[in-house]
């Protein structure tokens, strides 16, 4: 009886912390609404835009100029495209997606990350 509920205890904090990581912001993290993705003044102009949507989705719309890396390859071909010293912003169909691709940038050295919120395809 109390494996059975230390087990329980373990679980129930297992997923707590995941959802504490799901949902917890990204240190540095900006956003961008998607309707001033153009204009806005604090993107910088030299600023590279990753689109981790799976590619049918990139293919059926996408912002001119990005560059295609799914967020499933994100960490294996993220050096291939994408400098840390260079900003990045990431487009995605969630903010849940858009924070994951975040993370996995700043832990590879990026220090400048923008997301957008909203919908950027009509």
């Amino acid at each position: 009886m109390i494996l059975m509920f230390a087990v329980l205890l373990l679980g129930a904090g297992a997923a707590g912390l995941w959802l504490v990581h799901r949902f917890w912001p990204v240190k540095g993290l900006a956003y961008v609404e998607a309707s001033k993705l153009r204009e806005t003044p604090e993107i910088p102009a030299e600023a590279k835009m990753v689109d981790v949507r799976d590619a049918y989705f990139y293919e059926k719309c996408h912002v001119s100029g990005a560059i295609n890396i799914s967020i499933g390859r994100l960490p294996f071909l993220w050096n291939k495209e994408l400098s840390p010293d260079e900003p990045v912003v990431i487009l995605s169909d969630s903010l849940h997606q858009g924070r994951k691709a975040a993370r996995l940038l700043k832990s590879r050295g990026f220090q400048e990350i923008y997301a957008v919120r909203g919908k950027f395809c009509a």
